[in-house]
């Protein structure tokens, strides 16, 4: 793609990483087939391939964005599913960042929205303030019909069960021999949400012989305010994740919701430091470090059909593809895929309550599929997917952690307390090799 920036825009390291992005761009088309919300309207705008040359357009020339530009960039979810189908390797991921930048400092939204936004950043990295929300969210939702309509996506996904066990710094010691000492991101939304992916992580982790640090200071990865264009605010948590794990020494920094995940690992672009960098590669989503480890043999297996939802973040954003799928079948658990597995299920960090039509269109499209595999559970690697799904699935969906925790001696899962799981000896697929679905709508 040409591109037509000025001398003087191209003095800012910003613009000339973007320039360099745009560049390599060939609008080949292999990204729109594969981009969910071009799939579902069918707008060029609405494809990776419309909106980088609306970045472009936009970009080049400066100042204030068209309300249509930032209407076409904002209903993109960053699934990173055009990165993984690109013929080119477009880094579309730290283009559409900055574009959503450029829209943060250059573009006035309308007051609500403004608002809306400017609450999200605020509440949701802060654990105590967000499970505060959600209490008075409670008492709002028998009248979430005479609400705006955001107002109503978001009563519709507080949890029924309250979340309060916000982690404080400690150590929890490794069971037997100690293999490895890790520090874990406790994350801020997820503990409001479920505190039991992190109490499941902290079990399995010591289980396999790993000493679990939650560090002193250490809080929001940054991730919910850089997605809004607020990148000052992404950076400061970040910097301050940074500071806290290097006071101290470890084997890996272990991050338990895939989207924290991709942005932990990209430190060190979004810093710039070699500390930064430093603590990106030492960065491992629970399931890859397990996976090297190796599972421990369950002592009760439990045969149950496993549909394995693939989140974004994991799959196209950190290519984590095949460690959570061994360690489910090694825990004894028949693992199924999720037909369109590739599609994005709507929850993108907080597209499903900025955007909850298509984001719904999105749930009720990934449910579908999902409930196709007939699961007796369904897993998947991130609390934004499990939070979306939950409002669409009718069979319970868990952490993997969860179920790995329960295979080898943890407790059983709170979402599946009360849920009428059939008998081992009854289990329809309990001495059948796994059963993978086609991928099918991947072109």
């Amino acid at each position: 793609m040409r591109t037509n920036f000025t001398a003087a825009q191209l003095t800012d390291p910003a613009i000339a990483e973007a320039d360099q992005i745009l560049q390599t761009c060939v609008h080949y088309g292999f990204c729109t087939n594969t981009c969910p919300t071009y799939v579902l309207t069918r707008d060029e705008n609405d494809s990776p391939r419309g909106r980088i040359d609306l970045i472009r357009a936009m970009l080049e020339q400066g100042g204030r964005p068209a309300a249509k530009t930032v209407h076409h960039l904002d209903r993109c979810l960053s699934c990173l599913s055009c990165m993984t189908t690109c013929a080119v390797k477009v880094d579309y991921v730290h283009l559409i960042d900055r574009a959503r930048v450029h829209i943060e400092q250059h573009y006035k939204r309308p007051l609500a929205d403004r608002a809306t936004r400017a609450l999200l950043a605020y509440v949701l990295p802060r654990p105590r303030l967000f499970a505060a929300a959600m209490k008075a969210g409670r008492l709002a939702q028998p009248f979430a019909s005479i609400l705006p309509k955001r107002l109503r996506a978001m009563l519709t996904m507080i949890p029924a069960r309250a979340s309060s066990d916000i982690l404080a710094p400690q150590v929890f010691p490794a069971e037997g021999p100690r293999k490895k000492r890790v520090a874990l991101l406790a994350g801020c939304a997820q503990q409001a949400l479920n505190d039991n992916i992190n109490a499941a992580t902290i079990r399995l982790l010591q289980r396999h012989g790993c000493e679990v640090v939650i560090a002193d200071g250490a809080g929001c990865c940054g991730s919910l305010p850089l997605h809004m264009g607020r990148e000052n605010e992404a950076k400061g948590f970040a910097q301050t994740n940074v500071a806290a794990w290097s006071r101290g020494s470890f084997d890996a920094i272990i991050v338990n919701a895939s989207g924290c995940g991709t942005t932990v690992k990209d430190y060190g672009h979004l810093l710039g430091s070699d500390d930064a960098k430093r603590i990106g590669a030492l960065t491992r989503d629970v399931t890859e470090i397990l996976h090297d480890i190796g599972l421990k043999t369950p002592p009760n297996p439990r045969a149950y059909r496993v549909t394995y939802h693939d989140p974004c973040s994991m799959q196209h954003g950190q290519k984590v593809i095949d460690q959570p799928r061994a360690l489910l079948r090694a825990a004894s658990f028949q693992v199924a895929d999720v037909p369109e597995k590739h599609f994005c299920c709507g929850s993108a960090g907080t597209y499903n309550l900025l955007q909850s039509e298509i984001a719904e269109a999105l749930g009720q499209r990934k449910a579908a599929h999902i409930e196709s595999t007939t699961p007796d559970i369904v897993a998947t690697g991130n609390i934004g997917c499990m939070t979306q799904l939950n409002r669409y699935l009718g069979t319970p969906i868990v952490h993997t952690v969860e179920l790995l925790d329960w295979a080898t001696g943890g407790p059983l899962p709170p979402a599946l307390e009360g849920v009428d799981l059939p008998e081992p000896s009854t289990l329809h697929a309990a001495t059948a090799p796994d059963t993978p679905t086609a991928d099918a709508g991947f072109w």
